[in-house]
């Protein structure tokens, strides 16, 4: 495989990455469970407000983790 080879796939992974995350921040506002599932920590106290989404970052977690096996158990068939 020569060097352009390397580098064209490359790009084009670094471009499909691209585009998901575009995709991801595009429609995540829409989706009803995002940062408001049960277990994501949120404190307000006065004019101090502490917001972390345990939960909503699990279950992306989980989410990536299967994909990227799968995409991984696809390219090495």
């Amino acid at each position: 495989m020569s060097t352009w080879d390397v580098l064209g796939r490359t790009l084009l992974l670094f471009g499909g990455i691209m585009v998901g995350l575009g995709l991801a921040f595009l429609f995540a506002p829409r989706l009803p469970f995002v940062g408001k599932l049960p277990g994501d920590i949120f404190i307000q106290k006065g004019n101090f407000s502490f917001f972390f989404p345990l939960a909503t970052c699990l279950l992306a977690s989980l989410g990536l983790t299967l994909v990227i096996n799968l995409v991984l158990w696809l390219v090495h068939r």
